[in-house]
């Protein structure tokens, strides 16, 4: 092909051009728009083919290399350990419920610890009381000098088959100590009245004869299980066993027990006795409070299981030790002896023992009854029951006979 003159110029390559008219009909023809149409769907197939082997060499296979039932454990967690599944939880309106019938209660909250008074604990202090009338003043004073705040104590009594004035002196002394003003009132009073039909004559004799032990503790032990399931409210985290005839305890006794942490804690009971130069011999009261022996379990292996033992008489001998004969309120108060029976003069147990079922039980459970029956179940269910030796709780003198323990 020969070039011009003067090289390539837009006059040149014009005059080269075919008509306008001629590359519009080119350009319009079925044939070339077919073509044209060809070679576009051809260039985007080719395109869709190119990305496609361009996105196979980027993906990755999710699954194992293998079969499961070929991998071990940890080629398992390795290549499941991507799957979590994203769980996405509707969230719900609270319920509100307005109904007045419903009560809520929650018992979560409530614990017995160390630190009783600091988290505000409450405490439920229960007396049962039969032909009590002339212990119930110096009970109450008593009660009054108690330094575990009063408003978060709540007092319970019951009353059974007395042939005194127990309920009045009762309602007067009551009266008396929650008018004393808000600073010493008591959170709260109540007095269950109950008659189990005792006819076991309350001289001192009668009552601390061997004949009478059976039947009276199966009636104490009922009277304490009234008061008991009465009385206990879902706040409270102490309850707080006191017989009203002490004469004498510590003020802050309650502190003291509630530091021990234990499940069922008690004191040694003894009482004051002077001879006749005046000395105390300061005679050893409760003997309910026992470690058992060996022989007392061979004892129990022998005798009928509805046969209910009392401790101190020579009926039957166990061969226990008695916490009343050991220790000295002059040495360590905290001083500890793990338990196999307790007596009842003054017991604190955590509430939570007898929200279980731990009660006291009105038969004879391995051959014990009352607060010795009351030890044996809650041992049985693995609760901690200790005593303090060397701290005293006073309790009046019996004046009882020689001859028992």
């Amino acid at each position: 092909m020969l070039l011009p003159k003067g090289g390539v110029t837009w006059k040149s390559t014009r005059s080269r051009l075919p008509p306008w008219r001629a590359l519009l009909v080119l350009v319009t023809r079925t044939r070339f728009l077919a073509s044209l149409a060809i070679t576009g769907m051809i260039i985007l197939l080719w395109r869709g083919v190119t990305r496609s082997a361009s996105g196979m060499q980027s993906f990755y296979c999710y699954g194992p290399s293998k079969s499961p039932m070929e991998m071990s454990t940890n080629e398992m967690v390795q290549w499941s350990s991507h799957m979590q599944t994203p769980v996405i939880f509707n969230s719900h309106q609270p319920y509100e419920v307005n109904n007045t019938s419903i009560e809520r209660m929650d018992l979560n909250p409530v614990k017995s610890t160390p630190q009783a008074v600091a988290n505000s604990e409450r405490v439920l202090l229960l007396t049962p009381l039969r032909d009590a009338a002339p212990y119930l003043s110096n009970y109450f004073d008593l009660l009054y000098k108690l330094t575990y705040p009063h408003h978060l104590i709540d007092l319970a009594f019951l009353v059974g088959d007395s042939k005194d004035d127990t309920l009045a002196v009762l309602s007067a002394e009551l009266q008396r100590i929650q008018d004393q003003g808000g600073k010493v009132a008591f959170r709260s009073a109540t007095i269950v009245e109950k008659d189990f039909g005792s006819d076991i004559e309350m001289n001192v004799e009668d009552r601390h004869s061997f004949a009478a032990q059976g039947p009276r503790r199966r009636a104490i032990g009922r009277a304490r299980n009234y008061l008991l399931y009465s009385a206990l409210k879902p706040d409270h985290s102490w309850v707080y066993w006191r017989d009203v005839d002490i004469v004498d305890s510590p003020d802050k006794i309650l502190e003291d027990f509630m530091a021990h942490d234990r499940d069922i804690l008690v004191p040694n009971i003894w009482f004051h006795r002077y001879n006749s130069d005046g000395v105390d011999i300061e005679g050893r009261f409760d003997y309910n409070s026992w470690v058992e022996s060996d022989q007392g379990r061979r004892l129990k292996q022998q005798i009928d299981p509805n046969t209910i033992l009392a401790e101190g008489y020579k009926e039957y001998a166990t061969g226990r030790t008695y916490m009343a004969r050991m220790g000295d309120w002059r040495k360590d108060k905290d001083e500890e002896l793990e338990l196999d029976g307790i007596g009842g003069v003054n017991i604190l147990v955590k509430a939570d023992v007898h929200r279980t079922g731990i009660n006291f039980p009105a038969y004879s459970f391995e051959n014990q009854a009352e607060t010795e029956g009351f030890a044996a179940m809650a041992k049985r269910a693995g609760y901690q029951v200790y005593g303090l030796p060397n701290y005293v709780v006073w309790h009046i003198d019996t004046d009882e006979k020689p001859g028992n323990a």
